[in-house]
């Protein structure tokens, strides 16, 4: 069920028997020579979309531009600041909990977001407990790719050629996700330089001239993506319940 795709009628409805949704999030960053600039907004909302069909939970429009300041040195890449985010995440949580919203879990495909995304929770909570509300808000934020099916299925595939940046894995699912936008191109070498961590965008493009991050994603296909798919599906579905209930 999206958020998006209801009338405010049905979300109410909605709210009678819930109190849970999902708000997948991302970003729109370079991913490689043959990877799509939202590669991690798009896998994060075609995970979110398979749990919410799959159970019937509410899904929330995708949260696409994430904190990626390190990616600005490749055209295209577009970032929010670390403030600009929190105020976002906060104001998107906020706008749910005034209507009855209590457990708000964030499916993530972007590592870069989850420093400034935890500080964004911490802001909602301290701004309910500074009003000496007894809301019990709960908000969490999973990669998609985090559970153990797929994970297991990751390194099934790829073994230490997944890498940390334009994964083979998150570029499988894209592949699965929009097949009509599959690109192909020519990597050296074929394993990326693993990461050695990074601090501004000058720093990042020096340090891995193509963007790729310890990774071999001409090892992609929508084949794997499917498999990974249902494998991240089913584990969202297995956090998302858990969290509910908890």
């Amino acid at each position: 069920m999206q958020l998006a795709l209801s009338t405010w009628q049905e979300v109410e409805e909605y709210l009678r028997t819930s109190r849970g949704i999902i708000i997948p999030i991302g970003s729109t960053e370079q991913h490689g020579p043959n990877g799509l600039i939202g590669t991690d907004h798009l896998d994060a909302e075609f995970v979110a979309k398979g749990v919410g069909d799959k159970i019937g939970c509410l899904v929330a429009p995708t949260l696409t531009i994430g904190m990626s300041q390190h990616h600005l040195g490749f055209t295209g890449s577009i970032t929010l600041r670390p403030s600009t985010l929190i105020a976002v995440v906060g104001d998107v949580v906020h706008s749910l909990l005034r209507h009855g919203f209590e457990r708000f879990l964030f499916i993530n495909g972007h590592g870069g977001n989850v420093a400034t995304v935890t500080a964004a929770f911490d802001e909602v909570y301290a701004a309910v407990s500074l009003r000496g509300d007894s809301s019990p808000v709960r908000c969490k934020m999973v990669f998609w790719s985090e559970g153990l099916r797929c994970r297991k299925l990751a390194d099934e595939l790829y073994g230490d050629s997944n890498g940390s940046h334009a994964t083979a894995a998150e570029v499988s699912l894209s592949q699965f996700y929009f097949p009509q936008a599959i690109k192909h191109a020519q990597m050296s070498p074929k394993v990326a330089p693993k990461s050695r961590g990074f601090f501004d965008s000058a720093d990042f493009r020096r340090r891995y001239p193509d963007g790729r991050m310890g990774s071999d994603p001409s090892l992609s296909s929508p084949e794997h993506g499917e498999r990974l798919y249902m494998a991240a599906v089913e584990d969202m579905v297995e956090v998302y319940q858990k969290f509910v209930a908890d």
